[in-house]
């Protein structure tokens, strides 16, 4: 048994046991259940089993039980989009979203043919502009106009290289016909 495992009293399990029953969170209870079942003498290979861990996984929330107790087995990820915008910003965000449109941000350079819309790629640039951020998945930013309550549509089907004035012409010819 190593130095480490040998150091472990009934107190540290009790408390590992109490915070299982505690949790409702299923990482967070997976990580305390790795961590007991190893200080109370299981073979790594045996939690890696129960677990469905890996040893990495186990040593490494071992070491963070020993530093910092039940908190270092907490999940603190929180996801992208949470961990870059805060309460405040997204509540400001959707705020700004309804007074704004993108062709008020961005002119003609904006997503879609007549700027009302928001797209994904007029988002980027918006939260980008005001906040700062910028996320890599287009998935976090779908998440992003969620959490405003935007839902998603399909793109307009326009050409933006088109004119006007040639559209209007090709409808007044079928017309004619």
């Amino acid at each position: 048994m190593s130095r480490q495992r040998q150091a472990t009293n009934e107190d540290e399990i009790k408390e590992l046991q109490a915070a299982y029953q505690q949790s409702k969170d299923a990482g967070t209870r997976t990580r305390v259940q790795a961590v007991k079942l190893y200080f109370q003498g299981y073979a790594w290979q045996e939690v890696v089993e129960i677990t469905g861990s890996n040893r990495s996984c186990l040593m490494d929330w071992s070491r963070k039980y020993r530093q910092k107790g039940i908190a270092g087995l907490q999940d603190h990820r929180g996801g992208p989009v949470r961990a870059k915008l805060k309460a405040k910003q997204l509540a400001e965000l959707k705020q700004k979203l309804g007074e704004y449109r993108p062709r008020d941000l961005f002119g003609a350079n904006c997503g879609s043919s007549s700027g009302a819309y928001w797209t994904i790629v007029d988002l980027a640039r918006a939260v980008e502009r005001w906040y700062g951020v910028k996320w890599k998945s287009r998935s976090s930013y779908q998440e992003v106009m969620a959490a405003c309550e935007y839902t998603f549509q399909r793109t307009e089907k326009v050409f933006k290289s088109r004119k006007e004035s040639d559209v209007l012409d090709f409808e007044a010819e079928l017309e004619k016909k």
